[in-house]
C-alpha cells in the first residue's frame, strides 16, 4: 500500500452516509420488502462514482466506495455465505444489551434505543444450519467493478475495500451446525477468504474490520481481560487462516470499540490487546486515537513491538461526537503518532465509520464531510512541520 513518503496520506474506515434514495431501496432489499429491481444496480454504480468524487475533493487520499452496496458492514454476507438460513425465534438482542456499559448507564442506553432505534434490528437474523461456502462472487464483483469505475473519473492515491472479519460474523449468526464454536469461526474464516483474496486480485487494498477484537471485554461482562485474550487467540488464528499466503502489504486491519455516541468507561485498554492485535498478517493497523477514551493510548502504539514496515492508521477524528475537531488538533495528533513511530509509517484516517448500518448515521451527513475535510487539512498542516513544506 502507499506510504507518507513525502506528506502525510488521509483515509478512513469505509462506511459513509448513503443517499436518501440509495438507502432506501438498500434497506428493503436487505429486508426481502418490495423495490426496484430495475433502477438499483444503476442508482449503486452511480452513487459509488458520486461517493468517490467527494472523498476526492475533500481531500482523502485512500478512498473506498462508503459500502454502498452493503446493507451494513457485518449482515452483507447473508447474500455471500451459504448455510444460513432465517433464524427460528426471537431475533437475538444487540450484544451491547447486556455489556458493562449497558450496566454502567442503564437510563442512558435505554433512553437513545427508545428514541433511535437501529436499522440492524430489522435486518434479517440467520443461523447456520449447513456447511458454509462462499457464494458471494457475483455481489463482491460488482462491488469492484463500480469502484474501479468510479476511480477513473478521480485523481486519488489508492483505493480499498472492507470485508468483515470471521469473529464479527460469528457474534451475527448462530451456529446450529457445526459442533464448536472454533469449528464454526473457522469455517467462516475459509469461505471468507475467497472475497479477501479477491480483493487483493483486484488491486485493491483490503480492509478487515473487527470490532469484536476488542468489544468482546465489554460485551462480555463476566469475562475477565484474560479470558478475552484466550477468546482473542483463536480468533486471530482463524483470521491469519484466512489471510495466508496474501500479501501483508496490500491488507490493512481495522478494530475499534463500535458506533455509538454515549458514556463510555468500559472501553478495553489497547495495552491490554495490542499484541493480539499486531498478530494479525497485516500491513496497517486502523484503529481509535481521536475518541477521547483513548487519545492518550499513542504511547502504547509507541513503545509496542511492531513487525517491521509496520504502517498505523490512527484515527484523527472520530465518530464518538458531532463536533467538527479543529485542523490544528488533527495536526497534533498526526505529529504525536509520526514523533513515535516515523512520519512514512503514519496514515492519518478516523476512529471508526460513519454509516456502519445502513441507516444507523448517528453523525449527520453534512458534518462527517466537514469531519473528513478537517482530516485532510490537518494533515496539510501537519506536512508543512514535518517536512518544511506545503502539502
Amino acid at each position: 500500500m502507499k506510504r507518507s513518503t513525502d506528506r502525510i496520506l488521509t483515509t478512513h474506515v469505509g462506511s459513509l452516509p448513503r443517499p436518501a434514495d440509495l438507502l432506501e431501496m438498500t434497506l428493503a432489499r436487505d429486508r426481502g420488502e418490495p423495490y426496484d429491481a430495475q433502477a438499483y444496480p444503476a442508482r449503486l454504480r452511480s452513487a459509488v462514482a458520486e461517493v468517490v468524487r467527494a472523498q476526492a475533493r475533500a481531500g482523502i487520499d485512500v478512498v473506498d466506495d462508503g459500502e454502498f452496496g452493503k446493507p451494513g458492514f457485518i449482515h452483507y454476507v447473508n447474500q455471500r455465505l451459504t448455510g444460513f438460513a432465517p433464524a427460528s425465534g426471537a431475533p437475538p438482542q444487540s450484544p451491547f444489551a447486556d455489556s458493562r456499559e449497558y450496566r454502567a448507564f442503564p437510563e442512558y442506553y435505554a433512553a437513545e434505543a427508545r428514541a433511535h432505534p437501529s436499522p440492524a434490528a430489522k435486518a434479517p437474523h440467520m443461523e447456520c444450519v449447513g456447511p458454509i461456502t462462499y457464494c458471494g462472487h457475483e455481489a463482491l464483483a460488482t462491488d469492484i467493478a463500480n469502484l474501479e469505475a468510479a476511480l477513473a473519473e478521480v485523481e486519488v492515491e489508492e483505493a480499498f475495500m472492507p470485508a468483515v472479519s470471521p469473529s464479527n460474523v460469528e457474534e451475527w449468526q448462530r451456529n446450529r451446525y457445526y459442533k464448536t464454536d472454533e469449528e464454526f469461526v473457522f469455517a467462516v474464516a475459509e469461505a471468507m477468504r475467497e472475497e479477501y483474496k479477491a480483493i487483493v486480485e483486484a488491486g485493491i487494498v483490503l480492509q478487515i474490520d473487527d470490532p469484536r477484537l476488542v468489544t468482546y471485554y465489554n460485551v462480555t461482562p463476566e469475562a475477565s481481560v484474560a479470558d478475552c485474550r484466550r477468546w482473542a487467540e483463536t480468533r486471530v488464528e482463524a483470521l491469519n487462516h484466512a489471510l495466508a499466503g496474501l500479501p501483508r502489504e496490500r491488507i490493512r486491519f481495522h478494530t475499534c470499540y463500535g458506533i455509538n455516541i454515549g458514556p463510555r468507561v468500559h472501553d478495553m485498554d489497547v495495552k491490554d490487546m495490542i499484541d493480539m492485535i499486531l498478530r494479525v498478517n497485516a500491513g496497517a493497523y486502523s484503529f481509535e486515537a481521536a475518541n477521547p477514551r483513548h487519545e492518550h493510548e499513542w504511547k502504547v502504539w509507541k513503545d509496542a513491538k511492531r513487525p517491521a514496515g509496520t504502517v498505523l492508521i490512527p484515527g484523527v477524528i472520530t465518530h464518538s461526537n458531532v463536533m467538527v475537531e479543529h485542523p490544528e488538533t488533527v495536526a497534533d495528533r498526526i505529529e504525536r503518532f509520526a514523533a513515535a513511530v516515523g512520519r512514512e509509517n503514519v496514515i492519518a484516517g478516523a476512529d471508526c465509520g460513519f454509516g456502519t448500518f445502513a441507516g444507523s448515521e448517528e453523525i449527520q451527513e453534512r458534518i462527517v464531510w466537514a469531519k473528513l475535510a478537517a482530516l485532510a487539512e490537518g494533515a496539510r498542516l501537519a506536512t508543512r512541520r514535518l517536512w518544511g513544506r506545503g502539502g
